[in-house]
């Protein structure tokens, strides 16, 4: 078994990044990130290989930040402007945001799946992430890569 170091320093940039699709918040996805690792290191102990240690963590994680969205919903939001002006030249860091903001404007599942799919994680640990079929994942992640490409065009034509 690895020990928490090991277990953190293999795994956290992954959950920031699933916790960043959730959030579209850098700092909000860090302290999401915080809160997982401390509920890991105090499950730890009970943790019993019935799933790989990346599923556990990840589902940890999307249950942090399925608590975050649910907690921000009850909360008012101010507007933002549309009209934002947005730089033309933009670099892999700038596309990997545009990205994730359109990641978190998918649904709650949809945004879960293709986190874990961007992370890597094999179909079928997705599949229990989640609580569906490798199948219907399959299904699900060709659709939200469909959606993803019409709003990453979309959001081409508004710059």
């Amino acid at each position: 078994m690895m020990t928490f170091e090991e277990i953190y320093r293999r795994y956290s940039q992954q959950t920031f990044r699933v916790c960043l699709g959730y959030t579209n918040d850098a700092e909000q996805a860090r302290d999401l990130v915080q809160d997982t690792f401390v509920a890991v290191w105090n499950g730890l102990s009970g943790f019993r290989n019935e799933s790989h240690i990346a599923t556990w963590i990840f589902r940890i994680a999307t249950n942090q930040c399925l608590r975050a969205v649910a907690k921000a919903k009850r909360m008012p939001v101010a507007d933002l402007p549309f009209n934002l002006a947005v730089p033309v030249e933009e670099s892999i860091e700038e596309k990997v945001t545009i990205l994730y903001r359109c990641i978190a404007e998918l649904e709650e599942t949809e945004r879960i799946i293709i986190s874990l799919e961007l992370e890597g994680l094999p179909q079928a640990e997705i599949a229990s992430v989640v609580g569906l079929t490798s199948g219907n994942v399959r299904v699900k992640v060709h659709r939200i890569k469909d959606k993803l490409a019409i709003k990453l065009k979309a959001y081409e034509q508004f710059r």
